[in-house]
This record gives structure tokens, sequence and C-alpha cells, in this order.
């Protein structure tokens, strides 16, 4: 290459023959005016809804509770009363099921205490031990 092309390029490079062109004016469009903003009562009234919603339910939950309570408290009463009164029969049955207590019902029935004891011997239809006739009014 010859020392005058190479300065031709290195004077091309150190001088840019082309100059950046001015931008052009940005073009002016017209903008509609923004939207009115949406009104926020809706979400209002939701929000008020779900509110009240949630109180009436946890005053309605609260009062079934309160009712359970009740019904738990008077079940309980009864049931104690309940088994006071089983406590008060089974004494009854003990006593009337006391020695004493079955002569006496007896000798108010009529009956009399046997004198000898006898058994039946069922293999052979014979009678064993010492049998007495009960003696009337005893």
């Amino acid at each position: 290459m010859s020392a005058e092309a190479t300065a031709r390029v290195s004077a091309a490079r150190a001088h840019p023959a082309a100059r950046p062109q001015p931008a052009p004016a940005p073009r002016l469009r017209l903008v509609r005016a923004p939207q009115t903003a949406r009104t926020r009562v809706p979400f209002v009234l939701a929000c008020m809804a779900v509110l009240t919603l949630a109180l009436v339910s946890a005053l309605l939950l609260n009062t079934q509770m309160a009712q359970g309570a009740y019904e738990k408290y008077g079940l309980t009463n009864e049931l104690g009363r309940l088994n006071q009164d089983a406590k008060d029969l089974q004494a009854q049955l003990d006593q009337k099921a006391s020695p004493a207590q079955l002569a006496a019902a007896a000798r108010a029935l009529g009956m009399v205490p046997a004198d000898g004891t006898g058994w039946v011997r069922v293999a052979d239809g014979t009678v064993q031990g010492s049998p007495v006739p009960a003696a009337a009014g005893g």
C-alpha cells in the first residue's frame, strides 16, 4: 500500500466524513384523558358484609356453645339424681333380701319353717334324709 493511501485511510478514520443527522422532532399526538377512578363503594360494602357475617357467625356459635353447656349441666344433675335413686333402690333390695326380712315375709304369707330336710333321688325316685311334714301355725 502506498503512503498516500495509508494517509487517506487514517485521515478518514480520524475525521468521519458523515456527520450524524439531528433526530427528527417527535410527532405530537392527541391522548385521551384518563378514565375516572373506579369507586370503592362495592369493595367497602363487600368488606362490611364479610365482617358482619363473621360477627354474626361468632355470635351464633357462642350462643350454641352456651346452650350446650346449660344442657350438659342439666343432664349431669339428672344423671347424679338417677345414680342416687339407683343406689337407694339397691339398698332397699339388699334390705329386703336379708334373712330376717325373708322370714318375716314368709310368715306373713302363712308359710312355716320345715323341721327336717329330705332329698329326692332322681335316678330311682327315692326320698332320702328325714323329711317331716311342717306343723301348721308354726
